[in-house]
């Protein structure tokens, strides 16, 4: 059976289970709003629609929610999204690699930067 993610967040103690559940429901933003290929989406593409879903949902505070659940670089979504592929939640290509994640963009500059006081 399936472990549950916070079972798996549990064991691997490095993000919190709400860190897991928003990289899984990214995935489904992704490919609804960003992704030309729904069939496959690419560590960069995933990261692009994280960073926008993170700012739909939390606004300026998206660099803080993150940062609360462990977050503080793309490479932390790919630790995330290869844990989630081991536990058979997700799923990879041959091609792909965690190497994708590697700093996509700056996740504070991506985050706090945009917004104008």
């Amino acid at each position: 059976m399936k472990k549950s993610i916070e079972e798996i967040a549990g064991e691997t103690g490095r993000y919190s289970p709400a860190a897991f559940k928003f990289v899984y429901e990214g995935l489904g933003y992704t490919v609804q709003n960003i992704a030309k290929e729904p069939r496959h989406v690419s560590g960069q593409t995933l990261c692009e629609g994280l960073r926008r879903m993170a700012l739909e949902r939390y606004g300026r505070l998206a660099m803080l929610v993150l940062s609360s659940w462990g977050i503080k670089v793309t490479r932390d979504f790919g630790e995330i999204v290869y844990t989630l592929i081991d536990h058979e939640w997700m799923n990879a290509q041959p091609s792909d690699s965690i190497d994708d994640f590697n700093a996509v963009y700056d996740l504070r500059a991506a985050l706090k930067d945009q917004f104008q006081f």
